[in-house]
């Protein structure tokens, strides 16, 4: 059983690590000699850095952003099968039952998606503050939900912006299809579903200020700077 919680804490644990690396004030302050939360809205996302740093200083913090969640739901197909092993094993001696076991396996990846887009979100090098982690969280789909799953967010995301013209709307409502998507995915695993619906949600309220503007009628649009 201390084997089972020992790989569960390791998964989150590197996967927050991995996810709060704050690429955005990295690659302003070595490569723009800037620091990214002093320009625009001041978030240190790839939203922010297209319009402060532009393509190139934009594409290389999506780039990274990016490569930490791949990271991370890569980090958690090496985990979970030994956490499967292990809770079977344990199932044998009494303390987890069978069917418990494939639970484990799968809050590895449920776990791995909320450290990598919390510790984007509430990053300890930034005094736990950071991004809004849509892009950490959707590059940790890809191995989360798999690559149909990660398509579909996608297409929600690109469909919400293409309609609305704000990134934010497209941010959001892909965010919000997430826990559907998870029904579907982890359906009987419903610690994992919760695990991942709570993360959602905090994705969300980092994007209060943008719901705040959107009710006012003053979110930027897509070719308009603020």
């Amino acid at each position: 059983m201390a084997a089972v919680f020992g790989y569960l804490a390791l998964a989150f644990a590197a996967s927050f690590l991995l996810g709060s690396i704050p690429w955005g004030v990295v690659v302003s302050r070595l490569a723009f000699h800037k620091d990214l939360r002093d320009e625009g809205s001041g978030n240190i996302g790839t939203t922010n850095a297209m319009r402060a740093l532009g393509k190139a200083g934009g594409a290389a913090v999506f780039v990274l952003d990016f490569g930490k969640g791949l990271l991370s739901g890569w980090l958690g197909t090496l985990v979970a099968p030994p956490v499967l092993a292990a809770a079977r094993v344990a199932g044998g001696e009494g303390p987890f039952p069978d069917a418990v076991a494939d639970d484990c396996a799968a809050l590895v990846m449920a776990l791995v998606f909320a450290g990598c887009t919390l510790g984007h979100v509430f990053s300890p090098w930034l005094r736990f503050k950071g991004g809004k982690g849509i892009a950490v969280a959707a590059a940790c789909l890809v191995f989360v939900f798999g690559p149909v799953g990660f398509l579909a967010e996608i297409a929600v995301f690109a469909m919400g912006v293409l309609v609305t013209r704000h990134v934010s709307v497209g941010s959001i409502a892909a965010a919000v299809v997430c826990p559907v998507l998870a029904l579907y995915y982890y359906w009987g695993h419903w610690l994992s579903w919760l695990v991942i619906t709570l993360t959602v949600l905090v994705v969300v309220w980092a994007h209060r200020s943008n719901i705040r503007r959107l009710r006012e009628g003053t979110e930027s649009t897509i070719g308009r700077k603020k």
